[in-house]
């Protein structure tokens, strides 16, 4: 286990064992128990009861969050000529095809998170060993590989997020910064509760929300209280 600094134990010990609290009181607590002066992003984990080793059972959806993530994101669009100026109005960091190749090639990756058409997977083939390990290669069921190459691009630049489930039984997704205001943290938050909820895999028997935990990015955590 890694070892805690004061900072942490000094915060911890405003947070007592198996508390739970009100989603409100819980994010204003993981507000105050942030160890840093940095303002990292409030981490939203999920424990459920959907098993990942079953296909019929796994968790994978994206939402646009009310009030994005706080973080800008740099989209690059891998797209053939004839979507160039529809990648480009929508605001596409980096809309390119044979360069946006050679670049990934040569190492150059300059952006967080890259869309193209189903047309085009066959060509990003060539890069997919670099782009896997990264988490950048275009995916359908994380809406990054699309026929709407604007509104996609739009709606990641508004603050869409994927979440998904891990090997663990959990969803893990940060769901903005911590100097929002306490209400559009909420208004995230819930966001992500309401989409797992109705996108519930109906081979999962019984609750799938098992556990609510928020932290910020260095703090101890706040286990939510569920009605």
């Amino acid at each position: 286990m890694a070892k805690r600094g004061k900072k942490y134990i000094a915060a911890k010990a405003n947070v007592p064992a198996e508390s739970q609290y009100p989603l409100a009181e819980a994010v204003t607590l993981v507000k105050s128990v942030s160890t840093s002066t940095f303002i990292w992003s409030l981490e939203l984990n999920i424990k459920t009861g959907a098993n990942p080793k079953y296909n019929d059972q796994m968790l994978r959806w994206t939402v646009i969050l009310p009030h994005g993530t706080g973080k800008t994101i740099k989209v690059a669009a891998f797209v053939s000529d004839d979507k160039r100026d529809e990648a480009t109005s929508a605001w596409a960091d980096i809309v390119w095809n044979t360069e946006l190749l050679t670049d990934i090639q040569n190492g150059k990756i300059d952006f967080d998170i890259l869309v193209t058409t189903a047309d085009q997977m066959r060509d990003l083939a060539r890069v997919a060993k670099t782009l896997w390990p990264k988490g950048l290669m275009p995916n359908p069921k994380a809406g990054t590989v699309t026929a709407n190459i604007s509104k996609t691009v739009d709606e990641l630049k508004k603050g869409r997020v994927e979440y998904k489930l891990d090997k663990t039984w959990n969803i893990h997704v940060a769901v903005g910064k911590l100097n929002f205001s306490d209400e559009q943290l909420i208004e995230n938050v819930t966001s992500i509760i309401s989409s797992m909820e109705e996108n519930k895999p109906v081979w999962v028997k019984g609750s799938l929300i098992r556990k609510i935990v928020l932290s910020p990015t260095m703090g101890p955590w706040v286990q939510v209280e569920q009605g």
